[in-house]
């Protein structure tokens, strides 16, 4: 118990040193750039996921061809995930409106240029669709989460097609993408695992008290001809889940 405190309290000290220089860096960094603004805030939340990951001694085991532009649809587990795949590769990712506040981590989405999309609002489909154009016109890699929410890992839920008109057509490249954890302590599922009445803190808390941590990433290329997009939401689906197995 004495240890896991102690891991608690200098990992809390080492996450706070790594926010800190991260907010301080964006500044000379990212804060007065216009030119290139979405590449140079996508290396900058890369170089501080990477820093953040030390904490854990986290390296992703990675099988598949990297994705460095287009679209890349993952399952989603934990605000980890994020952590994760920007320390792979630089990337701007779409995220549901209430991540924007939260402690640390909406911070730190603000700055990097996540698209933000408010599910509620159906209106504001169309120009969250445009927004990720651009993104991808600019060269980015855009990742999306098209269950629409976290889950334990156990399956992966049905994907959500409001969001995936930017994947219809041959434009530009689509990978799927699949991320498992491990615990030598622990349960995934319940202690990394971001899901159902989980608030962030406590969770948070007994993450950095787990002992190490491991990440497993998996990448496919995506080919399909179809311009439906409740069609693409399966077939993304099932390659996602292919990639589980």
């Amino acid at each position: 118990m004495a240890g896991r405190s102690l891991r608690i309290i200098g990992r809390s000290l080492w996450l706070g040193g790594i926010i800190a220089t991260g907010l301080l860096d964006f500044l000379f960094r990212c804060a007065f750039r216009k030119k290139d603004a979405r590449a140079i805030r996508a290396r900058w939340l890369q170089c501080h996921a990477r820093r953040a990951m030390k904490i854990f001694a986290l390296k992703p085991m990675i099988d598949g061809p990297v994705p460095t532009r287009g679209l890349l649809f993952s399952n989603h587990l934990s605000y980890l995930d994020i952590v994760v795949l920007s320390a792979i590769t630089p990337a701007v990712f779409v995220s549901k409106d209430d991540v924007r506040s939260w402690p640390i981590f909406g911070q730190f989405a603000r700055l990097a240029g996540t698209v933000f999309v408010d599910r509620t609002r159906r209106t504001q489909v169309g120009d969250v669709n445009d927004e990720i154009r651009q993104a991808l016109d600019d060269g980015a890699l855009v990742v999306l989460f098209p269950e629409g929410t976290s889950s334990n890992g156990e399956t992966v839920l049905p994907f959500k097609s409001s969001l995936l008109q930017p994947a219809v057509g041959p434009k530009h490249p689509i990978t799927v993408g699949h991320i498992r954890y491990a615990l030598a302590d622990g349960d995934p599922r319940d202690d990394i695992c971001y899901w159902g009445d989980d608030t962030f803190f406590p969770h948070m808390l007994n993450l950095l008290g787990k002992r190490q941590l491991s990440a497993t990433v998996r990448f496919a290329t995506f080919r399909s001809a179809t311009s439906d997009r409740k069609e693409l939401a399966v077939k993304l689906r099932e390659e996602v889940l292919k990639l589980k197995s």
